[in-house]
């Protein structure tokens, strides 16, 4: 898996905290919501000069270790009567 924790940052005073790809302000959720949209790599890259193959891998490996870690819980439905 791609190390991200070179290239992904997180500071309070740029895009209000929220994790982006060091010295932009590309967030980490823009991209993974653009390749979710069907976007391809080569498209963010046409599309975004300065951004790299590498910073998007970047971004998708931050993605899957924060969705690691989180805990999802089973909710029992309630039935209106």
């Amino acid at each position: 898996m791609t190390d991200w924790k070179e290239t992904i940052t997180a500071d309070q005073d740029v895009m209000m905290g929220k994790p982006v790809i060091a010295g932009t302000r590309l967030t980490v959720e823009f991209i993974v919501e653009r390749l979710a949209d069907g976007w391809t790599e080569q498209e963010l890259v046409q599309n975004y000069p300065g951004l790299t193959p590498e910073q998007i891998h970047a971004c998708l490996a931050y993605a899957a270790e924060m969705l690691s870690e989180v805990q999802m819980y089973s909710l029992p439905l309630r039935r209106h009567a």
